[in-house]
């Protein structure tokens, strides 16, 4: 079992930054790809970005590309999301994830959830 843990969500403007963490506890950290979903009012869950065990390699939604990345840091158990350029659209809660494959996570069918940190950009 894996429990996640988000934070660092928040109000700010247009145009601004912030930094999501996911803190993860529980069954090892290391082998698990990693990923970001979002959820905005009267929308289905989507994919932001997924990140493989070793930060190999990274993926984003063609929505968030060159504004977001997403990074890991094993030792410490904790996957981050830095999302600059934050645009009104970006409004969602947002949920960290943890799989097994690769391909399950990007699906959004990952193994483990958070309970998900509210973002809120003003235009």
């Amino acid at each position: 079992q894996v429990q996640l843990v988000e934070s660092g969500g928040g109000l700010v403007q247009a145009g601004g930054s912030l930094r999501l963490s996911c803190a993860a506890s529980g069954r090892t950290f290391i082998g698990y790809t990693m990923g970001w979903f979002r959820q905005a009012p009267g929308k289905e869950r989507e994919f932001v970005a997924a990140i493989t065990w070793n930060s190999a390699i990274t993926y984003f939604a063609d929505s968030v590309k060159g504004r977001f990345t997403i990074s890991r840091d094993n030792a410490k158990n904790m996957v981050y999301l830095q999302m600059n350029s934050l645009k009104p659209e970006d409004t969602a809660v947002y949920y960290c994830a943890a799989g097994v494959r690769w391909g399950a996570v990007v699906a959004g069918t990952a193994d483990y959830w958070g309970q998900g940190t509210q973002v809120t950009i003003s235009s």
